[in-house]
């Protein structure tokens, strides 16, 4: 019952060149399958796909996740193939054998009250200026922390209030709104950005202290000591803040279509996580739009 294992663990190691932890990982998932077949009197000759499913379903039972059922899964079929590849089965169990579906992780989405704690703030230093233009165009318009990143000043057209977002994802590029606050911000940074242009002639709507482009890496860095700064005592990310313009659009104007457009998807079906509408919300469109919902009113 050990030896097999032993042998892949090392052929893994020495011949694939896996990381400790990947290692690790395979040694715990082949161990957890060694002690249900003991328990049921098998071994790895013997198990078979029937037994394989109730392997996984005993682990279903002691609640463990989908992702953690697939991983299991995957590391008994790579080390099947490896016993086949040394003429020590001919068959593998695992094929056929399919592990429950991950959920899809809903989106890390920021309420309204969070947005206004995190960007109602006042201030004239440059940097600053700067991140809260940043974040209001990120929850303003939706966009990818690349697309933030890869805007120049002639991007931004102020006077029909849109913003030109050059080949985002998948290389197509789009027109999307920018709201007032966000404007609001943005006018407020231009007008201290020369301050940080060290007399260059730098196209780059959002600047690095040195003058240059700011970097992906360095919005990541500002926003998450912008959370702690601002009390929300979490980690922020650039993609909660499109998650939650994404999230409160759609809940506002149910118009998954628009939001689609907005966020640049290819595929609607990518929009449609966003269409975790708490119940509360779903409960009152139905009361007041449904015509056998409506309550009666008093006579």
């Amino acid at each position: 019952m050990t030896v097999w294992p032993d042998a892949f663990l090392q052929y893994l190691q020495k011949e694939r060149h896996y990381s400790d932890h990947t290692l690790d990982a395979y040694q715990r998932d082949l161990h957890d399958c060694q002690q249900w077949l003991q328990q049921q009197q098998l071994d790895w000759q013997t198990l078979d796909a029937a037994h394989l499913r109730r392997f996984l379903a005993s682990l279903r039972q002691k609640q463990q996740s989908s992702r953690t059922l697939q991983r299991k899964l995957s590391s008994l079929r790579a080390f099947y193939r490896y016993l086949q590849t040394q003429q020590l089965m001919q068959r593998n169990p695992c094929d056929g054998v399919q592990a429950p579906k991950a959920d899809k992780p809903l989106p890390d989405v920021l309420s309204v009250d969070d947005l206004q704690q995190l960007l109602d703030v006042s201030s004239t230093d440059p940097l600053e200026c700067r991140d809260l233009a940043m974040m209001e165009m990120l929850y303003s318009s939706g966009l990818r922390l690349a697309e933030l990143v890869d805007l120049d000043c002639a991007d931004v057209d102020f006077a029909q209030q849109l913003v030109l977002v050059r080949e985002g994802k998948g290389g197509k590029s789009r027109l999307v709104p920018v709201g007032r606050k966000a404007i609001d911000a943005l006018r407020r940074y231009l007008s201290l950005r020369p301050s940080l242009l060290k007399g260059r002639g730098e196209a780059a709507l959002f600047l690095s202290q040195q003058g240059n482009r700011l970097g992906p890496r360095a919005v990541q860095q500002r926003l998450s000591r912008w959370a702690k700064q601002q009390g929300l005592g979490q980690h922020m990310h650039p993609h909660q803040l499109r998650h939650s313009f994404a999230s409160h659009i759609l809940e506002s104007s149910g118009d998954l279509r628009a939001v689609q457009e907005l966020l640049g998807h290819a595929d609607i079906r990518t929009t449609q996580i966003y269409t975790h509408l708490d119940f509360q919300h779903l409960a009152h469109v139905y009361d007041q739009a449904h015509p056998r919902a409506r309550k009666k009113s008093s006579s």
